[in-house]
């Protein structure tokens, strides 16, 4: 999605103001412009359900990968999936699936309830974040079976069923997961990534296992709330609008062959 596609730079606003407003609304839907890494502007569309306590975001990046990120509060889950366009030209399929899942942390989001009231002032603004947060690296060593992923999260299985053999996630998170009871039948697990493979984007056997990176960047999300004082005397602060942050993932994992890295492949 480029810019021209959206509004005119003439449009584009510096910055925006999200109020917070306390009306009660269980659900909602709030669809925002933000401009990306490489300078061009996507649609982003966040959605939260403060009776199932999950947030989901959604947007396409520069090179057409759709992403969407779920956040599950009531099990402290966190799933980003890529869908990646293949290029029909090197005989690649129409797009491929990854689900990375992870523990959602205290502070990777703002709350369901409080996203539930967002409202946007003006829709036409292109907003960037104000905090730009460090790329997170993760080796995602363990499969996550889909079929008993709801011991993990009911909603896992909508968000990566396309993804098949690669719904993968980190041993330490595991390990969190079982303490807590999570069937281990869920999880299993798989050889490292720097297990003496190379590279998928320079293994010289397209059919040998490799490893391979993915990279994906949240350009724009609330990731905090801010309190303002009152201005009667005695009143405590309250809520009166977000903190928006940027960050970046790398995900790397091992594949049984090359093409599975499309992205990567001759590259």
């Amino acid at each position: 999605m480029s810019s021209r596609d959206l509004l005119p730079i003439s449009l584009q606003i510096p910055f925006v103001v999200v109020a917070i407003l306390f009306s009660i609304s269980a659900c909602s839907e709030l669809k925002v412009l933000v401009r990306l890494k490489d300078g061009q502007i996507t649609q982003e569309l966040l959605e939260a359900d403060s009776e199932r306590d999950i947030i989901t975001l959604e947007f396409k990046q520069g090179d057409g990968a759709l992403i969407t990120f779920l956040a599950d509060f009531k099990r402290n889950v966190k799933v980003l999936r890529a869908l990646v366009l293949g290029e029909p030209e090197r005989g690649q399929t129409q797009y491929q699936a990854l689900c990375f899942i992870t523990t959602l942390q205290h502070g990777d989001i703002i709350p369901s309830e409080a996203m539930a009231r967002l409202r946007q002032k003006n829709p036409h603004v292109v907003r960037i974040a104000e905090e730009k947060r460090g790329m997170e690296r993760m080796s995602m060593n363990v499969a996550v079976n889909l079929t008993l992923s709801w011991y993990l999260s009911s909603h896992i299985r909508n968000v990566c069923r396309d993804a098949r053999d690669l719904i993968l996630t980190r041993q330490q998170d595991v390990r969190l997961w079982l303490e807590k009871g999570v069937e281990g039948s869920v999880f299993q697990n798989l050889a490292g990534t720097g297990a003496g493979l190379q590279d998928c984007g320079s293994a010289p056997d397209a059919q040998q296992p490799c490893t391979c990176s993915y990279n994906l960047r949240l350009e724009w999300y609330p990731c905090a709330l801010k309190y303002c004082r009152g201005h009667s005397p005695g009143s405590g602060p309250h809520r009166c609008g977000i903190r928006s942050c940027s960050k970046g993932y790398r995900f790397d994992f091992r594949t049984p062959h090359r093409q599975l890295c499309m992205w990567d492949e001759g590259s």
